[in-house]
């Protein structure tokens, strides 16, 4: 037989581990990748994806070949999209023997509008999904919608242009069946229009937060397409923010769970 080479590399992965300790995430995180998203005008929409792929190992292993992250993302280079999601975990189970695979992109979607100036529009989301797949997958959607200041300013009226922001909306998704991108940022966006126009000649002292969140879960719990949601509207000021937030789970009369205000700190 002939002697091991000192030098060879050793399979930690498959090596018994005694100690019987589960690992509950090991794997590379914040890798910048090409990704391909569906866009219902262009069909295709191609960005750049910051991506954390983990697993959860059983007791029995000490341990992974973190380049076999890399490796399984380089099989799939040119078609990551959202249909391929549960095929990149399901070889991440596979390919190292993991109870569970995670999988985590970030990326911005653009949406290209025409104001009636027959000028080009293009707005920027920030976009996260999550997914996990164990026994069974799960998939969510992270949306972040912003909201230009000032707020009370007419969103259909181009004869002011807002400057600066004046919060956001925070909105996770698990979907029941298909929904363009494009037409849950809708969503969100005419509610927003809504919500300015309801609070013309009003002062912020009006509640203009819990009112935008109310019509944002009355027209979430309209939408079929949502087997869950959960929304958060959020006004950030100099030194401090205030937000209101509800779910899919909260009583229809209670949809605002939580208003605070979170001060910096500032060591003097």
């Amino acid at each position: 037989m002939a002697p091991q080479d000192d030098h060879e590399m050793k399979d930690i992965q498959n090596q018994v581990d005694h100690r019987r300790i589960n690992i509950k995430k090991v794997g590379v995180k914040t890798i910048t990748y090409p990704i391909t998203v569906l866009d219902k005008a262009q069909s295709n929409q191609r960005t750049i994806a910051t991506i954390n792929m983990y697993v959860n190992l059983p007791h029995q292993f000490k341990g992974t070949h973190m380049s076999r992250f890399i490796e399984i993302l380089n099989r799939f280079h040119g078609k990551i999209d959202m249909k391929r999601f549960s095929s990149i975990l399901e070889e991440m189970k596979l390919k190292l023997d993991a109870e569970a695979a995670h999988l985590e992109m970030t990326f911005p979607f653009f949406l290209q509008r025409e104001n009636g100036d027959d000028i080009l529009q293009i707005s920027k989301y920030d976009c996260t999904m999550h997914c996990s797949l164990e026994k069974s997958e799960d998939v969510r959607l992270d949306l972040v919608v912003p909201i230009a200041h000032p707020f009370l300013l007419d969103s259909d009226d181009s004869s002011g242009a807002a400057v600066g922001l004046w919060g956001r909306v925070l909105v996770s998704v698990k979907y029941l069946k298909f929904m363009w991108l494009e037409d849950l940022i809708g969503v969100v966006e005419s509610a927003i229009r809504a919500s300015s126009r309801a609070e013309q000649g009003k002062t912020f002292s009006d509640k203009p937060i819990e009112s935008l969140l109310q019509k944002l879960a009355s027209r979430f719990a309209a939408l079929s397409e949502l087997k869950w949601y959960s929304i958060t509207v959020e006004n950030v000021s100099q030194g401090y923010s205030l937000f209101a937030s509800t779910n899919s789970e909260a009583p229809p009369s209670d949809t605002m769970i939580t208003k605070t205000r979170d001060r910096e700190e500032h060591n003097e």
